[in-house]
Formats: C-alpha cells, sequence, structure tokens
C-alpha cells in the first residue's frame, strides 16, 4: 500500500520540487488558519496604525496583539514619508565635490566638520539631492555616495548619524531646465534632530 501511494504520488509530481511545494502550501494555508482561529478565539483584531521613527519618517504598522509588522510608509515614487522640516544646513554640491564625484575636498571637509561640531542637534539625517542631467540611477547613486560622504565627516568628529539617504533628482527645489536651477538641485541637506 505505501509503495502504491508512493508511486501515485510520483506520477501526479514527477518532478520533486513540485511536491515539496505542495507540501509548503498546505503548511502554510493550515498556519494561516491556525492564527486566524486563535485570533477569533481571543477576539483579537487587527490595528492599523502609523508609527514614527527618531528621524521623523512614518511606518506602517500592524498588529494583532500577538505578532505585528512594521513597513515603511512611501509615496508613488518610493520615497519615505517623513515629518520633517527642521533642515538646518544646505551644502550646494558645486563647493563640496567636483563633477560626477562624491569625494569631499579640504575646504568642504573643514566646513561640515565645523557646523556638525558647533550644532546643538542630538542627532542628524543626511541626504543627497543631483540636478537632472544623468539618468534617475545614476543620479540615486551618485547622490547617496555623496550623503555618505557628508556622513563620514560628521561621524569622525562625533556627531550622531541617524539615517543617510539619496533621492536623486526627485526632490528639486527649482526647474532642471536652466543652469542656476540645475546648481540649486546639486546639494546635501542636513536635518537636525533636536
Amino acid at each position: 500500500m505505501y509503495v502504491r501511494g508512493k508511486t501515485v504520488l510520483k506520477n501526479l509530481f514527477p518532478n520533486p520540487r513540485q511536491l515539496v511545494g505542495v507540501f509548503l502550501s498546505a503548511a502554510v494555508a493550515a498556519s494561516l488558519v491556525a492564527t486566524a482561529s486563535v485570533a477569533q478565539q481571543r477576539k483579537e483584531r487587527y490595528v492599523p496604525g502609523i508609527w514614527v521613527d527618531p528621524d521623523g519618517c512614518e511606518h506602517w504598522v500592524m498588529d494583532d496583539g500577538w505578532e505585528g509588522f512594521m513597513t515603511p510608509h512611501v509615496n508613488r515614487d518610493g520615497i519615505p514619508v517623513c515629518r520633517r522640516g527642521n533642515t538646518c544646513g544646505v551644502m550646494p554640491s558645486d563647493q563640496l565635490f567636483a563633477t560626477d564625484k562624491s569625494h569631499i575636498n579640504a575646504a568642504g571637509r573643514q566646513r561640515l566638520a565645523s557646523f556638525f561640531q558647533s550644532s546643538s542637534a542630538r542627532a542628524f539625517v543626511i541626504t543627497g539631492h543631483t540636478d537632472a542631467r544623468a539618468s534617475d540611477e545614476y543620479n540615486m547613486g551618485l547622490s547617496l555616495r555623496r550623503a555618505n560622504a557628508v556622513a563620514a565627516v560628521g561621524q569622525s568628529v562625533g556627531a550622531n548619524i541617524v539615517d543617510v539617504r539619496g533621492y536623486g533628482e526627485r526632490q528639486p527645489v527649482a526647474t532642471n531646465r536652466t543652469a542656476a536651477g540645475m546648481q540649486k538641485n546639486r546639494r546635501v541637506e542636513i536635518i537636525c534632530i533636536r
């Protein structure tokens, strides 16, 4: 009887991975039914909410009283939704970096070190931004590398850097149709958390 059952399974699922997938699917389904049953017995309900982390960014939270989950709240462009309004420093990228580079010049390092040392903030969030001349993918990488370079200077003088983000060309403060506008968009912003 056992051999016959094994033969039937082998004929139904010639690939052993299919059989494993079926058993895993059944196990997941049983687990979901058991979790729902426990929640009904305990008369618990899922309570959604928004949690704000120390740097002001929102996260969707769902808690069933036993085991919940949390995920970042992002807009349609994939940018986190943050409650920030305290940008305490805007460093024009042209004064810190050579074109298409993320290495900070000596004068820029000294200026940044002085800024971090004189600030009364308990923590900082660093965000990098570019103009729209290159591809979105390239600009996202460049802005993150530049933000990380500024964060490294802050960390070298003891600043508490809690987050570093690169937004590329996605958050312009001026038009990208003029040289002056593009220059304003090439920046690193320092957000102070008090």
